[in-house]
C-alpha cells in the first residue's frame, strides 16, 4: 500500500500553483524580481514589477470543494506580517515602486487550471 504523505502533497500543490502563477504573470509582462522571500514569519509568494509598481503576491491553490472569497482568504494577522516583510524588502532592494497587494487563485482540477487574479486585494493601511 502507498502512503500519501498530506503534508507532501499540500507543499507539491501549492508549489505547483505559485509555477503556474509565475508563469501568468510573465505572460502579462511582469518582471518577476523574487520568490518565496522570507522575513521573520513571514512568506511572500511572489514579488514582481509591472511598471512602476512592486506586486506583492499571495498565492491560494485549491483542487476542488469550498472556497472562500478571495479577500476574505488571507487573515489580518498575515496581512501585517506580509506588510512587514514587504517593507523590509524595499528597505533591502532599495526599490523607490508603488506598492500593490494581488492574490492569485489558481484551482487544479482534471481539465486543467483555472486562474483568478484579483490586483489591489487589500490594503496595508
Amino acid at each position: 500500500m502507498i502512503r500519501i504523505d498530506p503534508v507532501n502533497n499540500t507543499l507539491e500543490l501549492g508549489n505547483e500553483g505559485e509555477d503556474y502563477a509565475v508563469s501568468y504573470l510573465e505572460q502579462a509582462g511582469y518582471a518577476i524580481l523574487c520568490r518565496n522571500y522570507r522575513y521573520r514569519k513571514a512568506e511572500i509568494d511572489i514579488l514582481a514589477r509591472q511598471g512602476s509598481s512592486l506586486v506583492v503576491v499571495e498565492v491560494k491553490t485549491r483542487t476542488g470543494g469550498f472556497y472562500e472569497a478571495l479577500t476574505d482568504s488571507i487573515p489580518k494577522a498575515k496581512i501585517r506580517r506580509l506588510v512587514e516583510a514587504t517593507h523590509h524588502f524595499i528597505c533591502e532592494s532599495g526599490l523607490g515602486l508603488e506598492v500593490r497587494f494581488d492574490i492569485i487563485q489558481i484551482v487544479r482540477a482534471p481539465a486543467g487550471y483555472r486562474l483568478i487574479h484579483l490586483e489591489d486585494a487589500f490594503y496595508f493601511f
